[in-house]
């Protein structure tokens, strides 16, 4: 087996590819040890000491070091992990599967909407799941809709996307330009 890595925007967080499906729906992001502990992968990666971030993609596993610790130091040791992981068919979470996690996960942070919107909430959806989520995961992430009210688009940027220099401009620039060509109704993105 081969896993092949790629860099992603954010310079702490390394793309890493298995060859094969790391998450059959949805995605999963870790930011602490606790966290991690739903998965013995994540929490195999977080026992390195130099993790701050684990996320799961349908064909990926994004891994975000610590500050100041230099990949080529790390990178080794997590493409020793993903092998061991891999190559011995261990399930990716404790129980065995997936179950029981909702992503993206609903929480006390999304913003809801207005039952009114509830068209422009749908074409939001449709474009955010359409050409953007794909985007952000070519780079090691994913974008969570948290609610849209009064104009403004609520999002939540996770993985390689969640702490990289660039997410502000990506959502500014980048999705807000494209929500607002697509659906007047919007005014602005702000992240969640």
């Amino acid at each position: 087996m081969f896993i092949e890595t790629e860099t992603t925007p954010n310079p702490a967080t390394l793309k890493f590819l298995p060859g094969r499906e790391v998450m059959p729906a949805g995605t999963r992001e870790f930011t602490s040890p606790e966290d991690a502990e739903a998965s013995p992968l994540a929490e195999a990666l977080f026992s390195l000491g130099d993790v701050t971030g684990v996320f799961f993609g349908s064909s990926f596993v994004s891994v975000t070091a610590a500050p100041g610790v230099e990949w080529p130091m790390l990178k080794p040791q997590v493409v020793s992990i993903l092998l061991n992981h891999f190559v011995s068919g261990a399930p990716l979470f404790a129980g065995g599967d997936a179950s029981g996690f909702a992503v993206p996960a609903e929480g006390e942070d999304d913003f809801g909407d207005d039952p009114a919107d509830a068209d422009i909430v749908v074409q939001i959806k449709d474009l955010i799941e359409t050409r953007v989520r794909p985007a952000v995961a070519n780079d090691g992430g994913d974008i969570v809709y948290r609610g849209f009210r009064e104009g403004v688009v609520y999002l939540s940027m996770q993985g390689a996307c969640s702490g990289c220099p660039s997410s502000t401009a990506t959502l500014k620039h980048g999705i807000e330009s494209l929500l607002k060509h697509y659906v007047p109704e919007v005014t602005e993105v702000r992240a969640a």
